[in-house]
């Protein structure tokens, strides 16, 4: 059936698992992957989309590091956006709308080409446990499969109970049951767990819509792509999605059943997403704006299909087809399933380690919404953090630990180790402290040799990078030491009302002005002779730029964040005993006690703990 013991058993096959599995076994580890439906592997339960502000960015630092997001995501696309683009690089955010059923069906196919990977349809309901240490699982039917380590990413699926209206049953996806006897091993074994809660809008038949009534919203005209290899390429041609609004009338019918709402009428305890709130909770919030964008959002190339982004609701189904028939272009909609709610476990994850390693059961690594994180992106790379420290345990290496300079997915996973989260988490760009760093043009640069050295990202990858950075390294040096006479600069300094030039200056300068943009310095003629005489790609030119225009910010993030690094390798023993440091504040020992930091810098970021606290831990560690 299988064999007796793996390296790595994955537990889940949503987007964590799928990572999680996918490194294990490209690192050389024998990796098992339990899912309760092999038929629903990376199944995108909410939106067909992938990326967005942040979010992007995690796409991209999970394809440097040599995970598979950003491939299916190129490869299963039918639309790319580059968001932000009016904004700051640090700002600038990928995102694709997905072909839902070809992005499912590309992951099965990639894992089911990893000769490391073996599969298993079960249900998990309880854990093998030896001492200190997990040893393997117990599946419903009763068979013990054995790992020396185990990964859960269990999603929504923990005592998964869903809410349409006063209606409520278990499951942890429509049209899927509810998983059990996880909680109650981890309670048993001293975890301590909460109710978090998601929902999902209704999902409309597409032919039963009138596009007229509505606004295009198209696609990128050049669109981009997530991952850095050449095995994707981008778009060649793409599907609209639009857009409308809600009314006063649409408000108006929602809050008739008000009175029915799980959300309002108490059934429902536990918290939702904050940034992405349901439309009775947005109409209820907002009671001043009279009308809420929806995105419709084709769920494939061939599909009629729709997904009616904004409008995520768990009123009742007579309800929401009443009020989404009083929208512009929904007159006639046809439903294929209303939205729904669902309340799930999840343990709060400061019980966790920078490698998502439990810190109660050594070997039991946690990744996903089992976190209390919500969205792909976010669990994608708590995914692949979990597999890849699950196989350097395996491989008795130093775990692989990303800091809050180097990548979102390092501010995601000290964020949720360090504070905790009590409702769903979702990364925005404001969490990152170095977001000008951490750009998804350069994740690369950034995560790519980390990739390589633990032997997930391949030597073309790396090679492909180191020529990117040189290229692009030189043509700043060609900037610096090129000189421009005023003679071809003015024409265009005066057309961008920028003060002319009495005297010969470095292009680096003159490029360096807020008012000056790439085409204008392309439309330099040294500068297109250098272009063509060196061969050079629109990613390379695009990174030339950033580094010319942002010189100073960058320099500026770069020295704040060596100032982070000098405290970050400040460390803290394990069993550091903070109730012997009388000068500090109670609530800084009860947290410090309760969290264990492993660093001063940890340290400083978790509440309750003041300057004044870490002022005192230094002088007690002799620093």
């Amino acid at each position: 059936m299988f064999q007796n013991k793996y390296d790595v058993i994955v537990v889940g096959a949503g987007h964590a698992g799928c990572e999680a599995a996918a490194a294990a076994a490209n690192m050389g580890c024998k990796t098992l992957l339990v899912t309760m439906n092999l038929q629903t592997i990376a199944q995108m339960s909410c939106n067909p989309a992938v990326g967005g502000i942040a979010k992007g960015q995690i796409v991209r630092e999970i394809d440097a590091l040599g995970g598979f997001t950003g491939i299916v995501s190129d490869r299963t696309a039918i639309q790319f956006k580059m968001l932000n683009k009016s904004k700051g690089p640090a700002m600038w955010s990928p995102r694709v709308q997905s072909d839902r059923m070809r992005f499912s069906e590309e992951w099965r196919l990639i894992l089911e080409q990893i000769p490391n990977v073996d599969f298993y349809q079960d249900m998990i309901r309880d854990l093998i446990v030896e001492g200190e240490h997990v040893s393997g699982v117990v599946t419903s039917l009763g068979l013990n499969i054995y790992g020396s380590t185990v990964v859960l990413t269990n999603g929504t699926f923990l005592n998964g109970l869903i809410h349409i209206g006063e209606k409520q049953f278990g499951g942890g996806r429509a049209g899927e049951s509810a998983s059990f006897g996880i909680t109650e091993t981890l309670v048993r074994l001293g975890f301590q767990s909460g109710r978090m809660k998601t929902g999902t809008p209704p999902r409309v038949d597409g032919r039963s819509l009138d596009y007229s009534k509505m606004k295009v919203e198209a696609g990128d005209a050049n669109p981009s792509k997530f991952s850095y290899s050449n095995i994707t390429s981008p778009l060649t041609h793409q599907r609209d999605c639009h857009m409308t609004y809600t009314s006063n009338e649409v408000h108006n019918l929602l809050r008739e059943g008000f009175d029915r709402s799980p959300m309002f009428n108490g059934r429902i305890q536990s918290l939702g997403p904050r940034y992405c709130p349901s439309i009775e909770d947005k109409i209820n919030r907002f009671a001043d704006k009279d009308r809420h964008q929806l995105f419709v959002e084709p769920e494939g190339w061939n599909t009629v299909e729709v997904y009616v982004n904004g409008f995520s609701t768990s009123l009742p189904e007579d309800v929401q087809f009443k009020a989404l028939s009083a929208v512009a272009g929904f007159e006639k909609v046809k439903f294929f399933r209303p939205g729904y709610a669902i309340e799930y476990d999840y343990f709060p994850p400061t019980q966790l380690k920078h490698t998502l390693e439990t810190k109660i059961l050594k070997g039991l690594f946690f990744a996903g919404q089992i976190n209390g994180t919500t969205g792909y992106e976010e669990a994608a790379s708590q995914g692949l953090m979990a597999g890849i420290n699950a196989a350097l345990k395996v491989l008795e290496k130093d775990p692989l630990i990303l800091k809050r300079d180097e990548a979102y997915i390092g501010v995601l996973i000290d964020d949720l180790i360090t504070k905790g989260t009590e409702e769903p988490y979702r990364m925005f760009t404001s969490r990152a402290e170095f977001r000008t760093l951490l750009r998804q043009d350069n994740a690369d640069f950034r995560l790519t040799p980390k990739g390589y050295e633990i032997g997930l990202a391949s030597e073309a990858r790396l090679r492909r990078m180191e020529e990117k950075l040189e290229k692009s390294e030189q043509m700043v040096q060609f900037f610096k030491n090129t000189s421009l006479s005023p003679e071809e600069a003015n024409p265009v300094l005066e057309q961008k009302e920028s003060s002319l030039m009495t005297q010969s200056d470095k292009m680096f300068k003159v490029f360096s002005r807020p008012q000056i943009d790439l085409s204008d310095i392309r439309g330099f003629l040294k500068v297109q002779e250098y272009i063509n005489e060196k061969h050079l790609d629109e990613e390379i030119i695009e990174q030339a730029e950033i580094q010319v225009k942002y010189a100073g910010y960058i320099e500026k993030e770069r020295l704040n964040a060596e100032k982070l690094t000098r405290l970050e390798d400040v460390r803290i023993p394990e069993n550091f005993d903070y109730s012997k440091i009388k000068s500090m504040s109670i609530e800084a020992k009860q947290k410090l006690n309760a969290l264990k930091p492993v660093s001063i810098s940890q340290a400083s970021r978790i509440s309750g703990v003041s300057p004044s606290d870490i002022s005192v831990l230094l002088i007690y560690m002799g620093r």
